[in-house]
């Protein structure tokens, strides 16, 4: 059930119809009746006037518009105007192919309408519930995030860069116009190592197998745990988990900054992977050298080493 709302009356159309003949903005007319501008878009495109018989009057007229609006409203409901719907369920009807079809939303707003609970229909339903239940208050389906694995809980070694072999994840997105290919950024927090995997589409299984596969060969303490923010493609997590052993970690929710590292990599690797670009054309080999670059740039916070050279003396050091 949505929330409540008035419709425009007629002084409020007949400003309207005055301020479209003075080439007066929808937005600007929102602003001073004080509703969304969807409202006055949505009014002057619904009870737009024009007719075959009158071809030089042709725009919006506010008695018009209000008079449409109003046999609109007086429209008898479906399952009210046709008896012979109400004898059948809107699953059967599609079964028997039935010309004149219903959804199963249409017959619960009859049931609940003023014609439904006169007939006391309610009583036939399966929860016997005299009143709808709004939308908002149903029952919540359960976290994909289990607070265990909040980063909240993360050691305060991993935090203070104290240890090596904590990495974090983060999925970098391109224009919907050229398909969902993405790509998968992995980085080290100590050295600052970067990975970039290219990923077909966002399905959390493909994402995280690419993880897998990218990782798994490290030894364990080298690949202790990956620091992700909580999107549906890193909800197969436990997987992760029960593959190689990794721990995750997740930031809270929209809480971007507390990966850092991997979105200031993020920002670094857009210069090469701009927004834009069609993610289909970049191969495996193009990809790698954008790594490369990355890790061979020397950063300030490494002493002027670069993330590759961090990387080698961390790894022989154990």
């Amino acid at each position: 059930m949505g929330s409540k709302y008035s419709h425009l009356t007629l002084d409020e159309r007949r400003k309207i119809e005055r301020w479209r003949q003075a080439n007066v903005s929808p937005c600007r007319m929102a602003r001073i009746l004080g509703r969304h501008r969807s409202t006055v878009f949505r009014e002057l495109k619904r009870n737009h006037f024009e007719d075959d018989q009158l071809p030089d009057i042709v725009g919006y007229f506010a008695v018009a518009a209000h008079q449409e609006c109003a046999r609109r409203r007086s429209r008898k409901r479906k399952l009210i105007k046709h008896a012979d719907l109400r004898l059948l369920v809107a699953g059967r009807m599609r079964y028997e192919g039935a010309s004149r079809r219903v959804c199963q939303e249409t017959i619960y707003r009859y049931i609940y309408s003023k014609e439904g609970l006169a007939q006391e229909l309610w009583w036939y339903l399966p929860t016997h519930r005299k009143s709808r239940k709004p939308r908002r208050a149903r029952k919540r389906l359960p976290p994909k995030f289990h607070r265990d694995v909040s980063i909240l809980f993360r050691p305060d070694a991993v935090a203070h860069r104290q240890e090596f072999g904590h990495w974090e994840g983060d999925l970098m997105l391109f224009k919907q116009h050229f398909g969902t290919g993405n790509v998968t950024s992995l980085v080290e927090r100590v050295s600052r190592f970067t990975v970039l995997l290219k990923n077909d589409n966002r399905k959390t299984y493909l994402v995280l197998g690419k993880v897998i596969d990218a990782i798994r060969h490290l030894p364990i303490r080298f690949r202790k745990s990956i620091t992700f923010d909580r999107g549906t493609e890193f909800v197969a997590w436990p997987h992760l988990q029960a593959e190689i052993g990794t721990q995750t970690w997740f930031c809270d929710p929209s809480a971007p900054w507390q990966k850092g590292t991997v979105e200031n990599t993020n920002r670094r690797a857009r210069r090469w992977l701009p927004r834009k670009l069609n993610m289909s054309r970049v191969t495996d080999p193009e990809l790698k050298g954008i790594c490369d670059r990355l890790n061979a740039t020397p950063r300030k916070c490494l002493g002027w080493k670069t993330p590759a050279e961090v990387f080698r003396e961390k790894m022989l050091a154990r």
